[in-house]
């Protein structure tokens, strides 16, 4: 392992418990003071002792907890909900265990003030996790605190995992050259790397050479290696004897976690792959946490609602909602409620534009500086406020809070056989596209992130792109 790499691992461990020690330590103290009163603390009796030497005892154990479960592993910081996970499931560990052993030896341990802790300090500890993530991220961006990486395998292979990690720098993997054991020189594969090519030798003891002489931290051996399986074995031996780590990365392409099972047979680890399923019990999870979330928000934004309204109608003569025709879910029609924020007909200007602008046979088509759209309109569309009459489409079951955006005819006209799986789904008023991009990504990638989200659906990655929304609408980042 590079000393570069050893100092930014020390140094985003030794800022992590720093960071744990505080919140926990408020955590316990604030429930604590809201249970029993700072005031009444110091007066002798047992119990104040008790419950001072309990807590102290608590934010000790919750501390230990936190790193003996690996939430400060490197491995999982800066991307990904594993580190969340970790966290949340040590601290409910813990707080379960108190919980079992004041039940089975019948001490009182004030219900109140543990109920109140350990809320407090796991939402605390995510907060606090989340936003130390945010300077990683950013350093990461900039080619820090990352680990080095050099990449073995086949050309095309391995130009898609250095281009895969490059457009995810948050994981903090940096591919610094490639080695292309079996290719030859003038293979056409090779130009496609944007890094330096150390050689194309199969010899295991160059390769192993190779490594030490880049001086990376970690080794990713990708799809298409032309190297011994008893190689790759020794490679794994040798590596681990100098720390630095190996990576195997298959030919799959945006399959997420959950849907990953490994099944150790004979000595090899046979990675099984499930079937996306969005039926049963997933199915009715799905729509009754639209409903709940809907009808919440449908309830908060009311006055928002009437005021919009009111202002649409008075502001340029015309109806308030704008409705059109959209394709859902299994190519079903809906008509899909905004707040109009174009003058009356525009819809009659819309092939005319296109074709001034040359792009009437492109999907995901935008009329550039659209003079259709009113100056209210214009404030509406950057903080997508014309956007929220969906929520009636999500109550009604036409769409989801969150999924695929629905498109018009013309559009998905213009689909191959893979957009078409967008249709899988209900058609949702935000997506992992929109909250990676909006209007600003390219179709292909759009596509791309739609069938990710498709392929890979859960709830709890439905949480987090609503979370992610709010954060993109505040910015107004590719409003149009």
């Amino acid at each position: 392992m590079s000393t570069k790499s050893a100092a930014w691992r020390f140094r985003y461990t030794a800022r992590l418990r720093l960071v744990d020690a505080g919140v926990v330590t408020w955590a316990i103290a604030g429930a604590f003071g809201i249970r029993f009163g700072f005031t009444e603390i110091g007066d002798g009796s047992v119990r104040d002792i008790d419950y001072v030497l309990l807590s102290a005892a608590l934010i000790l154990a919750w501390w230990f907890m936190l790193e003996f479960w690996g939430s400060r592993d490197a491995r999982v910081l800066g991307s990904g909900s594993e580190e969340y996970k970790r966290v949340i499931a040590s601290s409910a560990w813990l707080f379960g265990f108190v919980a079992i052993v004041s039940y089975a030896l019948k001490i009182d341990t004030a219900r109140g003030f543990v109920g109140l802790a350990f809320p407090a300090g796991a939402i605390g500890l995510v907060v606090a996790r989340w936003l130390v993530r945010q300077h990683l991220s950013l350093e990461r961006s900039r080619g820090w605190s990352s680990s080095r990486v050099l990449i073995i395998g086949g050309p095309y292979s391995a130009a898609h995992l250095v281009r895969s990690l490059r457009s995810a720098p948050a994981a903090g993997y940096l591919p610094v050259a490639a080695h292309v054991p079996g290719a030859t020189v003038e293979a056409p594969g090779l130009k496609s790397l944007s890094i330096p090519v150390t050689g194309v030798d199969t010899d295991f003891e160059t390769i192993l050479s190779v490594i030490l002489d880049t001086n990376v931290d970690a080794v990713a051996v990708s799809a298409g290696v032309n190297m011994h399986p008893q190689d790759l074995r020794r490679l794994g031996w040798e590596l681990a004897a100098r720390d630095i780590g190996m990576i195997l990365a298959p030919a799959l392409t945006d399959v997420a976690g959950p849907r990953i099972h490994t099944q150790p047979v004979a000595g090899l680890p046979l990675i099984h792959v499930s079937t996306p399923k969005l039926t049963g019990g997933k199915k009715v999870a799905k729509r009754a946490f639209d409903i709940t979330i809907a009808g919440i928000l449908l309830a908060m934004l009311s006055p928002l609602f009437l005021t919009l309204a009111v202002l649409v109608r008075f502001t340029n003569p015309g109806p308030v909602f704008y409705r059109q025709e959209r394709i859902g879910l299994r190519g079903t029609t809906f008509n899909m409620l905004k707040f109009r924020s174009m003058r009356v007909n525009a819809d009659d200007e819309l092939k005319a534009l296109l074709q001034a602008q040359g792009s009437d046979d492109k999907p995901l088509f935008k009329v550039e500086n659209d003079p259709r759209i009113t100056p209210l309109g214009r404030i509406l569309r950057k903080y997508s406020l014309d956007e929220l009459p969906q929520l009636l489409n999500v109550i009604g079951g036409s769409m989801s809070l969150v999924g695929p955006r629905p498109q018009r005819e013309g559009e998905v006209a213009l689909y191959d056989d893979a957009a078409h799986r967008r249709l899988y789904v209900s058609p949702g008023m935000s997506g992992l596209w929109q909250v990676s991009g909006r209007s600003n990504l390219s179709w292909e990638e759009s596509i791309r992130l739609d069938l990710y989200y498709v392929e890979n659906w859960s709830l709890m990655g439905d949480v987090v792109i609503l979370f992610k929304t709010f954060k993109a609408v505040f910015a107004s980042t590719g409003a149009v």
